[in-house]
């Protein structure tokens, strides 16, 4: 099984790098980038102060995104957004929309989501959904 990074996991990575540490992912996973997610880091770089911190930003990204790919939402994983959505919804319990996004990405390819390592506990309320916390 492989992982989907999610944006407050990809934002740790991108940060670790540029406090020069090494890229904390497993050399023997498999990892994919949400579109989603990919938008999310892009914004990061559009709102960064000036120039100079965006060209950092989006090459420590783009470095990560070469590692990574970026997985489409096709549409199954739209299938997948209305079954989470709605079983969520009907529990009561939604989560951001974006993170549905990310939760039907990896169910529908059959992959967990790393999380930053503050957690993102709201993604444990997703059925089936394996939830890693990036050390």
């Amino acid at each position: 099984m492989g992982l989907i990074l999610d944006t407050s996991a990809l934002v740790a990575l991108e940060r670790a790098m540029g406090a020069n540490s090494p890229l904390a992912l497993e050399p023997d996973e498999t990892y994919a980038l949400p579109a989603i997610v990919w938008a999310e880091a892009l914004v990061g770089v559009r709102l960064a102060a000036d120039a100079s911190r965006a060209a950092r930003r989006l090459a420590r990204l783009e470095a990560v995104r070469k590692v990574t790919g970026i997985e489409d939402f096709t549409p199954l994983i739209s299938e997948h957004y209305a079954d989470i959505f709605s079983e969520l919804s009907r529990d009561g319990r939604l989560i951001p929309q974006n993170d549905i996004a990310v939760a039907a990405t990896a169910r529908a390819i059959g992959f967990g989501v790393v999380v930053g390592p503050a957690d993102e506990a709201h993604f444990r309320q997703v059925a089936g959904l394996d939830v890693r916390v990036l050390s």
